[in-house]
């Protein structure tokens, strides 16, 4: 009976006769939830852990294909020198070649001509 007026009245008794001023299947739903927050937070941690992780990882990748894009960049830009060099080389091998012909076409003609004169100078002893 003094249970029943106490329940009236808000408040509980435990099973070691504790006092309570919530109901004890209230207390328990607390409890409850209590233990599942824990747990959510708990697993909230371990997310971010993750979610770090996952950011350095990507953060590192970023680093290296930023990095990568720079060496190809850089490897592209002395491939078009070296080119540009060969092509400078070329044409100067090219007119070089030009001034050989010209000068062995000369050379030709005064070796002709040379030639011509000892031909006369032979038959005219």
């Amino acid at each position: 009976m003094a249970k029943d007026i106490l329940g009236k009245a808000g408040l509980h008794f435990d099973e070691l006769n504790k006092l309570w001023v919530l109901d004890p299947e209230v207390t328990q739903q607390i409890i409850e939830l209590k233990e599942e927050c824990k747990e959510f937070v708990d697993k909230i941690g371990q997310f971010q852990k993750i979610v770090g992780g996952l950011t350095e990882l990507v953060d590192q990748l970023a680093k290296e294909a930023i990095g990568a894009r720079n060496l190809f960049q850089s490897i592209a830009k002395q491939r078009e020198a070296q080119q540009q060099q060969l092509q400078a080389l070329i044409a100067e091998k090219k007119m070089q070649l030009e001034r050989y012909r010209v000068e062995y076409e000369v050379l030709c003609k005064v070796e002709a001509e040379q030639n011509e004169f000892i031909d006369q100078f032979i038959f005219q002893k």
